[in-house]
């Protein structure tokens, strides 16, 4: 997520405003407010941007459609689509050109889904246990998956799918982001310690949901907001302990401002809870370096 804001922070500073970006560039309400003031128009159809502009396509990726649309148009394409999206991307067309029968588990109507779905002819979408239940499943078949997915929902549909077809193929490393892997478990290593869970990032934002999503099914008290207006300090009562985690596209000067605000209201002791660092990174685009 971070790579495709720095994609469009420097796009802003080479070709300047207006830019057009296909669908939100990360589900983050904060982020694409602030895009939007410095000259970023959010379309969700290439045949809205003038021929000959640029356009950047979101983290979550796009169909093949979408870009043929593009190249019709003339416009400048700039891809930020997430790597790990990529590669499911790829997984999809390569099994379709093995003849597989592709069954993708994710999200109806999630733009990563949509545009993985663009990538072959008759991919078949799995939301839940009852659908991977119901599924037509041939005896020549592969899956693969959104990358933000919740681990634990996402690993029982995967077995009910390897129970009904125990040669389903599947990619060699799981398609669910480490980012969003690495969030979940730091989530759940603290569930046991918390009265309360503030989970930082929008309501659009597949990840942000899932650990939002973990506390409540933990017992635990949970908020999804996008930043310090959304905290009401009616929620507190009797609470004494707060986790506070984010989403993978939520700012960290969000987290801070946050800290701020719950400094001004109460007596804070700030203890940061660590389970992995996170040193992984992608290259840019060509046309941007």
């Amino acid at each position: 997520m971070e790579r495709a804001i720095e994609i469009v922070e420097r796009l802003l500073q080479k070709v300047g405003a207006p830019l057009y970006i296909h669908h939100d560039i990360v589900h983050n309400k904060v982020v694409v407010n602030s895009l939007k003031q410095r000259g970023c128009i959010f379309v969700d159809d290439v045949n809205l941007v003038p021929s000959g502009s640029y356009v950047v396509f979101s983290a979550h990726g796009v169909s093949e459609a979408v870009e043929l649309d593009a190249e019709r148009r003339g416009l400048i394409k700039i891809d930020a689509t997430c790597p790990l999206v990529k590669k499911v991307h790829n997984e999809v067309v390569n099994y379709s050109k093995r003849g597989k029968e592709i069954i993708l588990i994710g999200h109806k109507g999630h733009p990563e889904v949509v545009g993985t779905m663009g990538r072959a002819h008759g991919v078949k979408l799995v939301q839940n246990v009852q659908d991977a239940h119901e599924v037509a499943l041939g005896t020549d078949a592969a899956y693969v998956t959104q990358t933000t997915l919740s681990m634990d929902e996402t690993s029982e549909i995967i077995n009910v799918l390897k129970a009904r077809n125990a040669d389903i193929l599947h990619p060699s490393d799981q398609d669910i982001c480490y980012a969003t892997q690495n969030r979940q478990n730091a989530t759940k290593a603290i569930l046991d310690e918390v009265d309360m869970l503030f989970v930082i990032g929008s309501k659009n934002s597949s990840n942000s949901n899932r650990l939002a999503e973990l506390g409540l099914k933990h017992g635990v008290q949970s908020y999804l907001i996008d930043g310090r207006d959304d905290i009401d300090l009616r929620w507190f009562g009797n609470i004494t302990k707060l986790g506070i985690t984010s989403g993978a596209s939520a700012p960290e000067s969000i987290v801070v401002d946050v800290l701020a605000f719950l400094e001004v209201h109460f007596n804070v002791e700030l203890t940061e809870s660590t389970l992995i660092r996170e040193n992984i990174s992608f290259k840019l685009p060509g046309e941007i370096r």
